[in-house]
């Protein structure tokens, strides 16, 4: 049987300038992913160091942090049967030109330097990532009705 997991996806300035936020998270919730954590917040210096630390060194380094910081991003957590991947599925490669038809990248997006999203790649990330944005008390545990449909 599957995993129930958690992960983090980041929807980044350029989804909030290009009012795509609803679109995204239709997408997670048409697929049944549970959304048990949502905020809106302005990502600091901190944390984008933190969180891109295996950028560091590279030469877009500084003007992805200033991207990033150009307005507040999304932070999702999600829910679901083996989410990290079926999340990094729907989403689609970093490089949107690379991306299967049908994902948010591919379908919303034309270079790899505005791709929308962030989304955890592993089980390990997904952890480190959830708690680097969100405390305990900000994610929620419920049940809906459809996830007998869903989980099965």
């Amino acid at each position: 049987m599957a995993d129930v997991q958690r992960t983090l996806v980041l929807l980044k300035p350029d989804a909030l300038q290009r009012d795509l936020l609803g679109e995204i998270l239709t997408r997670f919730e048409r697929k049944g992913l549970k959304i048990i954590g949502l905020k809106l917040f302005q990502l600091s210096d901190e944390q984008l160091n933190v969180h891109y630390a295996h950028l560091a060194e590279k030469s877009f380094f500084a003007d992805l942090k200033t991207f990033m910081k150009h307005t507040p991003v999304v932070g999702i957590v999600l829910e679901g049967m083996e989410a990290i991947a079926e999340v990094r599925k729907m989403i689609g490669s970093t490089n949107p030109l690379q991306a299967d038809a049908g994902t948010v990248r591919a379908d919303f997006s034309m270079n790899v330097s505005s791709n929308l999203v962030h989304a955890s790649d592993s089980v390990e990330n997904a952890a480190a990532e959830v708690v680097r944005f969100f405390k305990e008390e900000e994610l929620f545990s419920y049940a809906k009705i459809t996830d007998q449909y869903i989980f099965g």
